[in-house]
């Protein structure tokens, strides 16, 4: 793949957004401004998947730009454990919980830069208007989430197939985004995918409550720059026996790291 002229930049392996001014329009409608910016993301992104110009670079690059449209407002966004993904020496299953629509735009700018990957998604994101024509053109595992054994089959079989192909998945175990991540809700069907595919399993830990869920529309929400947007990949784990270990230890790297966000922004004020 060739990779984006420009990449989020990590010192000892974490990235943090730098200090910056933010201006006073940003400051006073951090909302509207935000919203503006990712309106021409999605709009550009749009037309090149449109004319098969999409590809794993521009899809970075595009991420990236969400990225920077969020620090624009004065969102800090904290990122730990890229060096992990980095030492992959297969493809992989990426197994994260899911708070907010932030993840889904922002992730590719972490892990495509080291390994090629896709998304399990909802039926829904395939027929979302202009948006739907980005997510075809990452060839994602598409479920309906109203039969979840159908579901597990099409994950299994689908995923196995791309995993074979070298290219990753990323699951959200849990059937909807949530602002508190719940560990019953959080299913094994990562663990049993990377068991079937023969590939390790890495916990991602999310905090994204900065994107707020919308009262009318669920995907855009309020952006409350006082909120700081995390993001930390674990160890790989390569799976023994039926995989509840790796799935028990998974859920343990994400609540541990969101407790432990959660407590800190709060003595920060952030």
């Amino acid at each position: 793949m060739t990779l984006p002229p420009e990449l989020l930049t990590y010192e000892n392996n974490i990235y943090r957004t730098p200090d910056k001014k933010i201006h006073v329009f940003a400051k006073l409608c951090p909302s509207l401004m935000f919203y503006i910016d990712l309106l021409k993301i999605v709009f550009k992104s749009s037309s090149l998947a449109k004319r098969n110009k999409y590809d794993d670079a521009e899809w970075s690059r595009q991420s990236l730009n969400t990225i920077r449209a969020l620090e624009k407002v004065g969102v800090k966004v904290n990122i730990t454990g890229v060096e992990n993904i980095k030492k992959l020496n297969s493809a992989c299953v990426f197994v994260g919980n899911h708070m907010s629509v932030l993840e889904t735009f922002a992730l590719a700018s972490m892990i495509t830069p080291y390994r090629k990957f896709t998304f399990v998604i909802k039926e829904s994101l395939i027929t979302y208007p202009v948006f739907k024509h980005v997510m075809i053109s990452r060839d994602p595992i598409v479920v309906g989430r109203e039969n979840p054994r159908q579901d597990l089959v099409t994950v299994l079989q689908q995923g196995a197939e791309k995993l074979s192909q070298d290219t990753s998945i990323f699951i959200f175990p849990q059937r909807t985004r949530t602002k508190n991540f719940n560990p019953e809700e959080f299913n094994t069907i990562g663990v049993k995918l990377a068991k079937r595919a023969g590939v390790p399993v890495l916990p991602v830990a999310i905090k994204s409550d900065a994107w707020g869920h919308g009262a009318l529309i669920k995907d855009f929400g309020r952006i409350d720059p006082k909120k700081t947007v995390h993001f930390a990949f674990g160890e790989p784990m390569n799976i023994s026996g039926n995989g509840q270990v790796e799935h028990r230890d998974s859920i343990e790297f994400i609540n541990t790291n969101i407790v432990n966000w959660t407590n800190r922004d709060k003595n920060t004020g952030k």
